[in-house]
């Protein structure tokens, strides 16, 4: 697993007694959920935050025009989109940083990799040596939720650690 500046977690760290992965996005609910870590998981106790952040790779798709005939987009297109997400992705890891920095105890690690968010966050418990997962939940309906997934779901019957899904006050879910 990278982390900022190209080091590598260790599963393992006797500084560190306790490791938590929280999963960020670009959501109010994930930042949230990272709040909610840091204020009643963290703070008490000298433990490292390892921030993981998935960004789905630009995939090359079929774009109808409108005579019909439909193009594919070009490689500079593709290249633009992957660096306005890796620069979308350096704009959520540093929000969360600074989220941290009100917690001294709190050594933050990082680690943004291009995938299913589903498996780059269960990949990144596993590597970290994590003891918990915390994550935010989107609080997608019935019908989004069948369509489009659920990441937590997904997380809490696969990671190997636990995984505590934080709602954000007042969600209807």
């Amino acid at each position: 697993m990278e982390v900022a500046g190209g080091g590598v977690v260790s599963a393992s760290s006797s500084s560190s007694p306790r490791r938590v992965v929280v999963a960020v996005d670009e959501s109010e609910e994930s930042m949230h959920a990272l709040s909610w870590c840091l204020s009643n998981v963290v703070s008490a106790a000298k433990a490292a935050v390892v921030l993981v952040h998935a960004r789905s790779p630009p995939r090359p798709f079929y774009y109808p025009a409108v005579d019909g005939a439909g193009c594919l987009l070009t490689q500079q297109v593709m290249d633009s989109m992957d660096q306005y997400m890796a620069s979308a992705a350096d704009t959520v890891v540093t929000k969360a940083k600074s989220l941290c920095t009100a917690f001294p105890n709190v050594r933050v690690e990082t680690c943004v990799e291009k995938g299913d968010p589903r498996d780059v966050i269960c990949g990144a418990a596993e590597k970290a040596g994590a003891d918990m997962v915390v994550m935010g939940s989107h609080g997608y309906g019935f019908l989004q939720r069948a369509l489009l997934g659920s990441v937590s779901n997904h997380c809490v019957h696969n990671c190997k650690c636990p995984v505590v899904v934080v709602k954000r006050p007042g969600s209807k879910q």
